[in-house]
């Protein structure tokens, strides 16, 4: 008789990571609500590369409340870059910047001031991590991501799993307007409650994703992640997105 295989397995058992890019996480020190200290950013990167990410974007939040500029985050970034280029216990790094939808970046996005990601997908060169509230879209949703589009960026929505707001039929219309969807891959696990979980696992089951990230904050954020379940059946339809 065949052993039994558990219907679950640890993260950092599954294989999902291994040569994969890193879509979002918070671990440019000291700019937002991620990594305050640059020891726990270099430590987060090792653990990283240990689990087998080889590119990772890192993505500080911009908006009102946390007002950063994309002077000093790249000014930042260099100095972190600088550190640990050619570091082999390291995986590479990439600055971009998760964009709250709100006054300050529709005012930013007129002078095109702004700090994309690169997807490495034909026509996603210039594309643009954006959030909203997780309560209530933000006033006149629809056409400032058409403005996104105008202005030559395409628009990739952080998360969508946790936006309350949000029904199937929302998530369709997104699609079909040009907007990518990005996963949180802790949702799969729990992180976020049973109800976010469920959500996140049929629009993957549905292939609405276009990429994931773990929006890491802390090193225990990864660690509480790595350790986590992962149901093995939702192993195969993480394989296209995880290679992104």
């Amino acid at each position: 008789m065949w052993p039994f295989k558990p219907s679950t397995v640890k993260v950092s058992d599954s294989g999902i990571l291994h040569g994969v890019t890193e879509w979002h996480c918070h671990l440019l020190p000291g700019v937002d609500d991620g990594v305050k200290e640059l020891d726990e950013t270099l430590a987060i990167l090792r653990l990283m590369k240990s689990a087998g990410i080889e590119t990772v974007h890192l993505t500080p939040h911009i908006m009102e409340d946390v007002p950063n500029t994309t002077a000093d985050l790249t000014r930042r970034f260099n100095e972190l870059n600088d550190m640990v280029s050619g570091d082999t216990s390291m995986p590479g790094i990439k600055l971009g910047a998760e964009n709250m939808l709100d006054t300050v970046f529709a005012e930013r996005l007129k002078t095109h001031d702004m700090l994309p990601v690169a997807l490495r997908t034909p026509g996603r060169s210039d594309t643009l991590l954006v959030e909203t509230s997780f309560v209530n879209p933000p006033i006149g949703f629809h056409t400032l991501l058409a403005d996104i589009r105008g202005a030559g960026y395409f628009p990739l929505l952080a998360h969508p799993e946790r936006y309350l707001y949000m029904e199937d039929a929302e998530y369709s219309r997104l699609r079909d307007e040009g907007v990518m969807l990005q996963l949180n891959l802790p949702s799969l696990t729990g992180f976020y409650g049973t109800h976010v979980q469920q959500r996140a696992i049929r629009l993957l089951q549905n292939d609405m994703y276009a990429c994931a990230g773990t929006d890491t904050h802390s090193i225990g954020w990864l660690r509480r992640f790595l350790d986590a379940p992962l149901r093995r059946d939702l192993i195969k339809h993480l394989e296209p997105i995880m290679k992104i």
